[in-house]
């Protein structure tokens, strides 16, 4: 049975997962909806970068998780990928993408799982900077040549395909 960080983190996966869902409109993309999923995936990824990872390499005396690697090459990526303006061809990307990481991270012998044992005495605190985790401050959408050069290489360097 997941604990409390692990059903946090899962949630919020379930909220961003409908959040892309929503933005997909067949040909178009919602805008609103994107934008929210858009804040919440940036700042998912910003309480996995500096809270989760750090900490429990904390604990493993400065060594990184197995995973860590790869799931910071997949963050990257999905980073990458919301800064065009959103396209139906972006989003199905973001869906790919995010349907292989979130595998790693849930599931009984998953990541969140694994740091939850780690975590051990430290999980309520680690769990509620978390939950005080604050937004992350948005730029502006910039399509040009190199924000797509960008998520190719970043999509092969995590194993991905563009």
């Amino acid at each position: 049975m997941p604990g409390p960080l692990h059903a946090f983190l899962a949630a919020d996966h379930a909220r961003l997962d409908a959040l892309l869902t929503a933005a997909r409109t067949g040909a178009g993309v919602a805008l609103a909806h994107y934008g929210e999923l858009r804040e919440g995936l940036l700042r998912h990824i910003g309480i996995e970068e500096k809270i989760l990872l750090p900490a429990v390499r904390k604990l493993r005396a400065g060594q990184a998780l197995p995973l860590a690697r790869q799931l910071r090459a997949d963050h990257a990526a999905l980073a990458a990928l919301l800064v065009p303006t959103p396209t139906p061809e972006l989003l199905g990307s973001i869906a790919k993408l995010l349907s292989l990481h979130n595998a790693l991270e849930e599931g009984d012998a998953g990541v969140y799982a694994i740091c939850e044992e780690i975590l051990g005495a430290t999980l309520a605190e680690i769990l509620e900077r978390s939950r005080s985790a604050p937004p992350v401050p948005l730029a502006p959408h910039h399509d040009g040549p190199r924000a797509f050069a960008a998520i190719d290489r970043l999509l092969r360097s995590a194993g991905r395909d563009p």
